[in-house]
């Protein structure tokens, strides 16, 4: 993981580096997105590698705070910073040329075309997100580090798509589309952090031996983790939908 991090933050300051030296500082990518990108990456590190991983495998209410730093804070972010194209520039000159084309082909074209779709991304991530609570599942994630490893990325990359629609440089999507699917997505999100927030009994009964070996409850655990996915995350979705409706704005005042 620490390997991975290190090469996408790498390759990014190194393309960032490249394309600025090419086209200017600040052109191509803004210092914004730029910022964004970095602001995003240090996110997921805090996600992924800081305490918090460990904190969540023993409480429930971390491991939605680590859930929803993926899903709302790093992956809108990333999706801000425009990562692909800075990170071909970050490939050696000779490279960039052929992977730029080798974007441009029908194999690749095609199913990033599929996964993009906003409304194929919005259905994809509410399936991941709801999937993955389901009590088995969230169980089974807890008791095996594949399945486990298998939860985080589905819920990051299918978030990664969500947020290209609304969020994305070439996303087609109106400001009326999008947001739709940020409501409706902040609707669902938040209803399934009320059915966890309002729950009268444990869900993942894991949690119920873990959280009280720190001294702390096991259904206010449940109760507060409920509550990070109904009202922080909701807000997120809440913002993000008022700046696309800004932007809606600006656009028809020029």
């Amino acid at each position: 993981m620490l390997v991975l991090l290190a090469l996408s933050l790498g390759l990014y300051l190194s393309g960032l580096a490249a394309l600025w030296r090419q086209a200017g500082e600040g052109r191509g990518i803004r210092r914004a997105h730029a910022a964004a990108f970095m602001a995003g990456w240090l996110a997921l590190a805090v996600a992924l590698v800081s305490p918090l991983d460990a904190l969540g495998q023993s409480l429930f209410s971390a491991h939605m705070v680590q859930h929803e730093v993926l899903m709302v804070v790093a992956a809108p972010l990333l999706v801000i910073g425009r990562p692909l194209a800075v990170w071909i520039w970050g490939l050696p000159a000779a490279w960039r040329q052929p992977a730029a084309r080798m974007t441009r082909l029908p194999a690749v074209q095609g199913p990033w075309a599929v996964l993009t779709y906003a409304p194929a991304a919005w259905a994809l991530h509410g399936i991941v997100l709801w999937a993955w609570h389901l009590p088995a599942l969230f169980e089974a994630a807890l008791h095996s580090t594949v399945v486990h490893t298998l939860q985080h990325l589905s819920f990051f990359f299918t978030a990664l798509l969500f947020w290209w629609a609304p969020l994305g440089s070439r996303s087609q999507t109106g400001h009326g589309a999008s947001l739709l699917y940020l409501f409706t997505t902040m609707v669902h999100t938040g209803a399934l952090g009320a059915l966890l927030t309002l729950s009268p009994t444990i869900w993942y009964p894991s949690y119920g031996n873990t959280a009280a070996a720190l001294g702390v409850d096991p259904l206010e655990d449940q109760q507060l983790g409920g509550l990070v996915m109904w009202v922080p995350a909701g807000l997120a979705y809440l913002f993000a939908g008022i700046a696309c409706a800004a932007s809606a704005l600006n656009q028809r005042v020029r």
